[in-house]
Formats: C-alpha cells, sequence, structure tokens
C-alpha cells in the first residue's frame, strides 16, 4: 500500500470549472516544486494533455467502466510512483457515473475507491445563500464520500464573496479558494470538446499558465495540500505492465449470432488472476519486434498504459506522426492507430499519399493492424470524399450527430487482439459514420443504447472499430497483438 497525498476535483455539474481548477491546481502545485501526478475519471483523451502540460509528467485516466472497479487503486498508484501529490479531476457532476449503472465510473465512486477527499468546485455566478444547500446536499447525499472543502468560481465582487461564505459558515465545509468572475481562458473547444495540445502546443501552454495564475491568487494552496495530506493509504499493490504480462486467457462468453445481444453487462466473469505460463506466455518470450503507434496532432487520443503494455510484451514502441512521416519505420511489424481528429485533418492525411500506401502495404502482407474510431477511419477507403489508406472496402463521412456512451461487447471472431467471446468493455465518442462495403466480418458484438449490434471489421490482420478499449483490463490483448507481430 502507498501514501500518496491526493484530492480529487470535482464539481455539481458540467460547466462549472473542473478543468480550469484541476489544471490550475496541478500546475501551481509543479510551480512550487512538487512532482504532481495527473489523473482525469472517465474516457476523456483531451484534459489529460493538458493536465500532462501542467505537471511534466503523463496524464492518466482512471475508468471503473472501462477497467473495472479493482484497477482503479493499481493503475493510481502506478502513476502516482515517486511523486509528492495528486491531482485527479473528475467527470460530469460528481455523482453522474455510467447510465444506468448507479454509481459505477462516477467521480463519487472513483474518490471512494481511492479513499480521497473531494474538493467541489461550485460555479457561484447566480446564486448567494442558495450556495449553502447545494453544498450540503452534495457534501451529506453519500457518508462515504468526503467532500473536504468548495471553491467557489465566477465570484461577482467582495460583496459578493462574504455572502457566500455567510451561507456557507452553516454548511460545515470550508471554502478553500475563491476564482472572480474572469475573461475565459484560451482552451477553444470544436465538435468533441478542447482542442489537443497537440494541436496548440504554444496556445495551450499560455492557457495553463493563466489557470495557474487564476488558482495561485484564489485558492489556499497550503489548506489544499494539508487536505491531500489527510487522505490515507492507497488500498493494494501499484499496478506494472511486466507482471500484467503474465497472464491466463481473458475470460470468454458465448459469441454472440449476428444481431445478437451480448450478455447482460452485470454479469462480468470474474478477472482470472495472473498465472505462471500455462495459459499466455510471458513478456520476453521472443525477439523484439517493432510496433509503430500513430501520433502527432490528428491521432492524440490514447492510453499510456498501451504503449508501457506493448513494451512489456516485447515491443519497441515507435510512435509515428501520418501527418509529416511518409514512410513506416524501419522493420514495423504492427501498427496501433488510436483516436483523435483526422476528419480535421483529411486533407493533409489525402496528401501524404507514400504513407496512406505504406499502411495498405502491411495490412496486406497480414500484418496486424489495431486501429480505434480516427484509426478505423483512416484505414477507410476515403473520408469525406477525401482518399484514405484504402485497407477496408469503406468510405467514412462527418455528420452532425454525436454518438457518445459506453459500450459493453464481445469479439464476435478470432482476430489478432482477442479470440472469439472475449468480453471487453468499451467507449465512443464521435460524429462519423462508416458505410461498409465488402469483404470483412464484423469485430464486436455491442450493447448499448438502442437494439444491440455488430460493429467494426476484421479482415486478415486487421482489426478496426469505433471502440475505444482499455488495454489494462485485458492485458493479454497486447501479448496476442505482439505474439502475431512475431509470427505474421
Amino acid at each position: 500500500m502507498a501514501s500518496v497525498p491526493r484530492l480529487v476535483i470535482a464539481a455539481p455539474s458540467s460547466g462549472s470549472g473542473k478543468t480550469t481548477v484541476a489544471t490550475g491546481l496541478m500546475a501551481a502545485l509543479a510551480a512550487r516544486g512538487l512532482a504532481v501526478s495527473p489523473h482525469k475519471v472517465g474516457p476523456d483523451y483531451i484534459d489529460p494533455g493538458y493536465h500532462a502540460l501542467a505537471t511534466g509528467r503523463v496524464g492518466r485516466n482512471l475508468d471503473a467502466y472501462l477497467c473495472g472497479s479493482e484497477l482503479i487503486a493499481p493503475l493510481f498508484a502506478h502513476g502516482a510512483r515517486g511523486c509528492d501529490i495528486a491531482v485527479v479531476e473528475g467527470v460530469m457532476g460528481l455523482y453522474d457515473g455510467a447510465a444506468g449503472e448507479g454509481e459505477l465510473a462516477s467521480t463519487a465512486h472513483v474518490a471512494k475507491l481511492l479513499r480521497a477527499p473531494v474538493v467541489l468546485v461550485v460555479d457561484a455566478s447566480s446564486q448567494s445563500r442558495s450556495v449553502a444547500a447545494l453544498v450540503h446536499g452534495f457534501a451529506s447525499w453519500d457518508p462515504e464520500v468526503r467532500v473536504g472543502g468548495v471553491i467557489l468560481n465566477k465570484v461577482a465582487s467582495d460583496r459578493h464573496e462574504e455572502l457566500l461564505r455567510e451561507a456557507l459558515d452553516s454548511a460545515g465545509v470550508p471554502v478553500l479558494g475563491v476564482l472572480r468572475r474572469a475573461p475565459q481562458v484560451d482552451t477553444p473547444s470544436r465538435h468533441l470538446g478542447l482542442v489537443p495540445v497537440a494541436e496548440r502546443r504554444a496556445a495551450a501552454t499560455e492557457a495553463v499558465a493563466a489557470m495557474a495564475s487564476q488558482v495561485f491568487e484564489g485558492c489556499d494552496l497550503e489548506a489544499l495540500v494539508a487536505l491531500a495530506r489527510s487522505a490515507g493509504a492507497v488500498p493494494g499493490a501499484a499496478w506494472d505492465a511486466a507482471e500484467a504480462m503474465v497472464v491466463s486467457p481473458p475470460p470468454t462468453l458465448p459469441v454472440p449470432s449476428l444481431g445478437a445481444a451480448p450478455p447482460d453487462p452485470r454479469l462480468r466473469p470474474e478477472r482470472p488472476r495472473p498465472q505462471t505460463p500455462d495459459g499466455l506466455n510471458s513478456a520476453g518470450s521472443g525477439s523484439k519486434v517493432t510496433v509503430a503507434v500513430a501520433g502527432g496532432p490528428a491521432f492524440t487520443f490514447s492510453y499510456a498504459e498501451h504503449a508501457e503494455l506493448l513494451t512489456a510484451a516485447g515491443a519497441e514502441v515507435v510512435v509515428l506522426d501520418p501527418l509529416r512521416d511518409e514512410e513506416l519505420p524501419a522493420d514495423t511489424a504492427g501498427l496501433v492507430i488510436g483516436g483523435g481528429f483526422p476528419e480535421v485533418y483529411a486533407a493533409e492525411l489525402s496528401a501524404n499519399e507514400s504513407l496512406r500506401k505504406a499502411v495498405a502495404v502491411l495490412a496486406e502482407s497480414g500484418a496486424p493492424v489495431a486501429a480505434e474510431c480516427a484509426g478505423l477511419l483512416y484505414l477507410c477507403r476515403e473520408l469525406d470524399g477525401l482518399p484514405m489508406c484504402g485497407v477496408l472496402d469503406a468510405g467514412a463521412r462527418m455528420t452532425d450527430r454525436l454518438t457518445l456512451g459506453y459500450r459493453d461487447a464481445v469479439a464476435v471472431g478470432d482476430s489478432v487482439l482477442a479470440v472469439a467471446g472475449t468480453r471487453m468493455r468499451g467507449h465512443e465518442f464521435h460524429r462519423t459514420v462508416v458505410e461498409p462495403g465488402s469483404g470483412a466480418a464484423p469485430a464486436w458484438g455491442v450493447r448499448g443504447p438502442g437494439r444491440p449490434r455488430v460493429e467494426g471489421f476484421v479482415q486478415q490482420g486487421v482489426h478496426a472499430s469505433y471502440l475505444h478499449t482499455h488495454w489494462a483490463s485485458e492485458p493479454g490483448v497486447a501479448h496476442r497483438f505482439v505474439e502475431r507481430c512475431r509470427t505474421s
């Protein structure tokens, strides 16, 4: 068990100022010489980029739906190794979790799993005495959630602050900061949220500095650090990618027929405990193989643990920028293309004909290629009428409709990532549609909003899907992928 001072920054609802406060606090603490471990509740890929800029450390996600409750504390302890303090930014409202699943994956759920005190960020712009009722309600709703303080955001004046503090005296929750109304920090958004750091590094650096300045001026840093230090030990041992590689095969469920529903997600099979190689062999069972992982401004959505698992499985991970690199890395044996914004960079991606052809040749050779969401679009024949890699006989286009939410999935057939029946959980987040042609089998049987369906593509060594998954939940995915790289 590790003892890392930590805080969870939460709010009554989205738009209250969590990102400004959490990122600003991370940067302010780092500026004081503390090693700050940044974390984000939920599947968000963009906020961790700002967190990394604020702290100089990799931003990591804590998602109890994708990874399972049992991995939250170990993944947190892994990310917080060697740090002086950790700051965890929440998601949505404090008690908002996976739809229909109670508290699962909510900020409150993660705070309880981490035994961490919560700081509630409240937009006080249109209230005075009512703030006490709001804070009292959130602080008393779940006795296991410890709301240790409140930061008041968008306070209009000294008199407004005085009224708010008087009201909160009766709520029994200390005021740890007051942020005045100010011009919005320059963090522009578009169709899927904030613009990622990789696309605007200079401007993002200025924005993070502005957030830090707001926190320096308006918050009691000493009191916040003292609250963080009141957290007890983190339960369990830290997650380790190398240890995770010694695994038994992932649990499997009956393969759904086309259009049939996967089993109820609440009937999740118990995870097998790590074991010595009766199931999958441990890492290092073969020579190193080169796995290219797409990055750069067009492909910014990736969990840090994916590269760590690939490395632990015996891969040499090389980052590839499809906007700039005209060739695959030398001796590339496999390719991983995560999420991002290919629709924003469709013209530039299309113009890089040399790399598009190289990706097509790699896929045609049978080499493993794993693609999620943006990666799926890149492998299509075209995106908004512009030529892409042509690996899949499918066309992709932007729409006005947002597809968003958690999914429960079962592998329909064998692939470079999983055997038929393998159970995983995923998340969809896009405004595009893919219109398939022929020649590929589906990847997943999916349960989510609407009727159960099949989704994605499996074709030779290609596994392409809209689902974002977290490989720490099933490390055998990375092991299987690297082993296929060795043998394909």
